[in-house]
């Protein structure tokens, strides 16, 4: 039997509002960004992710304004590695000042950073790609960067669906490095997939 990949020891080690505060790089520590519109359900997969309630979840969408840095440990490895998550886009109750900011933010963060080597972006399964999702995923590819495409919410749909549902999202076109991965934080589905991916990648 196949051990499953634990992360441990998971840690909050910055909340950056503004590019000044962004962490510094540290060559020893990869990051990997989780990216989504409002409301997908990102807090909600990080804990499930990390097994922990790290991330704050809540009815109101919008909830992450800052860019969150998360020390993870992966227990076989005994390597450490970045968890970065990202504002969540597209809520339009936000003012227009404060999705510009919301820009600078993450561009700060994504344009020159090396050390981001994937960003997870997450999509809810019952949709697929809207308009800003796909503009999302033109905007991290003009900057070069690896973008795997994780379904949330995957409990709202039949489980007999869910081949065919994300066959016929691909078939519309998505950018993802490797083949999507279904998960639904509600019900555990799919995060040792995700947790393995992560470690292997």
């Amino acid at each position: 039997m196949i051990a499953k990949t634990i992360f441990i020891n998971a840690r909050l080690e910055a909340s950056c509002f503004k590019p000044g505060q962004l962490l510094p790089e540290d060559i020893s520590l990869p990051e990997i960004a989780v990216a989504g519109r409002s409301n997908v359900g990102k807090s909600s997969l990080i804990n499930a992710l990390l097994n922990t309630k790290i991330a704050k979840t809540g009815q109101t969408p919008g909830k992450t304004r800052s860019i969150n840095f998360y020390n993870v440990e992966i227990k076989e490895t005994n390597k450490n590695f970045r968890l970065v998550d990202l504002p969540g886009y597209g809520y339009a109750a936000r003012s227009r000042g404060e999705r510009n900011e919301w820009k600078k933010l993450i561009s700060a963060y994504i344009k020159e950073r090396e050390q981001l080597k994937l960003i997870l972006h997450l999509v809810d399964f019952r949709h697929g790609l809207l308009k800003n999702d796909k503009e999302l995923q033109e905007w991290i590819r003009a900057y070069e960067k690896n973008i795997l495409v994780v379904f949330t919410k995957a409990d709202k749909i039949p489980k007999g669906k869910w081949l065919s549902t994300k066959q016929n999202y691909v078939k519309d076109g998505l950018f993802s490095y490797d083949i999507p991965i279904i998960t639904s934080s509600e019900k555990k589905e799919g995060v040792d997939e995700l947790r393995d991916f992560i470690k292997n990648f």
